[in-house]
């Protein structure tokens, strides 16, 4: 592949092979993806060409190191998610006009001819390269590309073993071994020696142009390295008992920077990471980074030990191999994607852009014509005012209420006569401020004139009031962020507070809940799950679990213990959580018991720091129910438990760990549990959650260790967020 990427530029075919290894060994060791494969980019392919053509292969050696440079900075100043803030309909758009571009000048190399410098130009020339094509180029290309597609089609057990070897290396060989025969005179590899290898010079041409060139060379290959690297995190997501540690983009962008700028600085081609590679990489079992240097080390030595095996290598099979590449990144599932979302222009524009202008010119064209559908999107409002069959005006605003949408909105309000019965039904996601005071306003008049008015969205349901400075700061069923109760005025006093919590309740929660309510009244409580946590005020098992009324059955005390049977029932004790326990199981028949353990547990703290004379008290008399799992921790019997594949961050952290699991075994003793665990008709689950990162990680167990695995959302369909 690499071999075909530097045929495909016109850049020397020795360089391709310093990126490949380069990209292997350095961006694998440095990089924040283990499994990603980086090398010679496709993606960079149309911009790497047009700058080989305008400053020559040296100048574009010091570019290739000046755009590494870049991407450590940007790196370092975390500017990797940034960078995936982009439309997708604008990357996926850039990437299939430079696939386009990619397969139209690789077409030229299949039918045995030469490609032009742009892609108009490759286009254009194209019908006299076919009235001049000669059958032996061609027919390699086509039994390239006829192994390349058929080969993972392979029926059969035998054709199940051959399809561990990867059909880009098949098609290879089998093109290669047929024009051994058939095609002797065919063109073909010609690697130069390594003496004439060739190192960077100091950029010589316009400066404007070099740095167009290394924010051109730093945008492409960024942001194919992080969309591959996002792309991967999800297929070894998807692997049963998966460990591999989700991708560091940061990191990932600081390696790939380091990997460009070395390979600028030996002669070698801007490497990325690639997806085709790197998802190869992960089919075939990869679980650590070792597999992306590993490929960096066998390109080298197959590049000093296989010289003359790669110079028998036909460059229309090259071509074709290229070509499918490039045809590949014109992908039809992002299409009907952002056809789905209406950003099929954007897309398209992307790909214009790209295709005529350029690619840094692609993007900003992509860029400029989403900002204008999106101000479209904006002023687009459709507002009808109509009388109902009961008297009754309905007022409907179709999209988004902006100050543009201003003229129209007063204009339809002021059809509605006085004191009539009036519904504004609000069609939109967003309403910006002079839309707001428009409409309060016209509600404020049209109410003193005797009209009553009701806002509601496209269903009917009713629209509440803004919250006024004399309700809680809680505000239910609405995303969480600095929500700090405790930050109140001096005069509010704990009673208001609680008092107003529930008038908000009443008020906004109460309406939306009360018919799941009854329903529940009526039909009595089916919890599926009996969850066991901690009391710390920091923890809302609704909002972890994504759970409403009726799905849990909760216990909550201090350090989240389940004492063994017989420990509750001495005296002075209380059988509070066996009785719970019981109930859940014989009576409820949950289907699973989880214990949650949390991040700077405070019971946990008293367990570590307790001091044998001090005055027994009831929480120590409650805590005492954790020594087995001080003791768990330090006997040598027990492996320490692991969180997402590394050892916890304190003490503190490994005690809160080892309760869960301590916890857990102690659950096992009670006799209802173990009666359901042998009936199988009973699950128990592990947990811990860790506050300060807002991330819960479930216990993965198995004969040696406890592994603590991360439960993360996939927010990226394909390869965008």
């Amino acid at each position: 592949m690499s071999l075909g990427l530097a045929v495909a530029i016109n850049a020397p075919l020795e360089a391709s092979l310093v990126a490949a290894g380069i990209g292997g060994i350095v961006a694998g060791l440095l990089g924040g993806s283990p499994l990603l494969i980086s090398g010679p980019s496709a993606g960079l392919t149309v911009v790497s060409a047009e700058m080989i053509q305008t400053y020559g292969w040296r100048t574009t050696c010091a570019i290739t190191v000046g755009a590494g440079l870049l991407q450590v900075a940007l790196g370092s100043l975390k500017a990797a998610r940034s960078a995936l803030a982009v439309s997708p309909a604008i990357v996926h758009g850039t990437l299939a006009g430079i696939g386009a571009a990619i397969a139209l000048a690789q077409l030229h190399i299949v039918l045995g001819g030469s490609p032009q410098s742009s892609a108009v130009d490759n286009a254009l020339a194209l019908p006299d390269q076919l009235a001049q094509v000669r059958p032996a180029a061609p027919l390699i290309g086509a039994l390239t590309l006829a192994v390349l597609l058929l080969w993972p089609r392979l029926p059969g057990r035998i054709g199940r073993a051959l399809r561990r070897i990867p059909a880009a290396l098949a098609c290879v060989v089998v093109a290669t071994g047929v024009a051994s025969f058939a095609a002797p005179r065919i063109a073909r590899v010609e690697l130069p020696s390594w003496s004439s290898h060739v190192l960077p010079e100091m950029p010589h041409g316009p400066v404007l142009g070099i740095l167009t060139a290394v924010l051109t060379v730093t945008l492409v290959a960024s942001l194919e390295s992080l969309l591959s690297a996002v792309a991967v995190d999800r297929l070894a997501a998807e692997r049963p008992g998966s460990t591999v540690p989700r991708a560091d983009l940061d990191r990932e962008l600081r390696g790939q920077g380091i990997a460009n700028a070395v390979s600028g600085l030996l002669g070698g081609m801007p490497v990325s990471g690639g997806a085709v590679r790197s998802s190869a990489n992960v089919r075939a079992g990869a679980t650590s980074r070792a597999s992306s240097v590993l490929h960096g080390v066998w390109v080298l030595l197959a590049a000093g030990l296989l010289v003359t095996v790669l110079e028998w290598i036909p460059l229309a099979a090259l071509a074709a191999l290229v070509m499918m590449v490039g045809i590949q990144m014109v992908n039809f599932a992002h299409i009907r994607n952002v056809h789905k979302h209406r950003e099929f222009l954007v897309y398209v524009a992307s790909i214009g852009g790209v295709l005529v202008l350029g690619v840094l010119q692609g993007v900003l064209l992509g860029i400029a014509v989403a900002v204008a559908v999106a101000l479209h999107r904006l002023s687009r409002t459709r507002i009808i005012t109509q009388e109902e069959a009961d008297g009754t005006y309905l007022v409907r605003a179709r999209g988004q209420l902006t100050f543009l949408a201003v003229p129209r909105l007063t204009r339809a309000l002021g059809h509605v006569p006085q004191g009539a019965d009036t519904i504004v039904e609000l069609d939109g996601s967003f309403m910006d401020h002079a839309a707001f005071e428009a409409l309060q306003s016209w509600q404020d008049t049209h109410r003193a004139r005797g009209g009553t008015v009701r806002t509601t969205g496209r269903a009917g349901a009713r629209v509440a009031e803004p919250a006024s400075a004399t309700q809680s700061c809680c505000r239910p069923w609405t995303p969480w962020r600095n929500h700090h109760c405790h930050d109140q005025p001096p005069q509010r006093t704990h009673g208001h507070q609680l008092a107003s919590g529930l008038s908000s309740f009443q008020r906004n929660t109460a309406p939306l809940v009360r018919d799941e309510l009854a329903r529940l009244a009526r039909e009595g409580q089916r919890p599926q799950q009996l969850f066991i946590t901690c009391a710390d005020s920091r923890l809302v098992t609704s909002m972890i679990t994504s759970s409403g009324p009726g799905d849990l059955f909760t216990v909550r005390n201090i350090g989240n213990l389940v004492p063994p049977p017989g420990a509750e029932g001495a005296p002075g004790a209380d059988d509070s959580v066996a009785a719970a326990i019981e109930y859940a199981v014989d009576i409820l028949q949950v289907q699973s018991i989880t214990v949650c353990g949390h991040s700077g547990c405070g019971a946990m703290q008293a367990l570590l720091n307790g001091r044998p004379d001090a005055p027994m008290t009831p929480l120590r008399r409650w805590l005492r129910h954790g020594r087995p799992s001080l003791e768990r921790m330090a006997s040598r019997r027990h492996a320490w438990a692991r969180i997402a594949g590394r050892l916890p961050a304190d003490a503190v952290e490994q005690l809160c760990l080892t309760n869960v699991v301590q916890q857990l075994d102690h659950l096992r003793q009670h006799e209802s549990v173990a009666r359901a665990l042998a009936a199988g008709t009973l699950a128990l689950n592990g947990m811990y959650f860790h506050v300060g990162e807002a991330q819960a990680y479930l216990l993965s167990a198995d004969d040696h260790e406890e592994v603590f695995e991360g439960v993360g959302v996939n927010l990226l369909e394909d390869t965008h967020a």
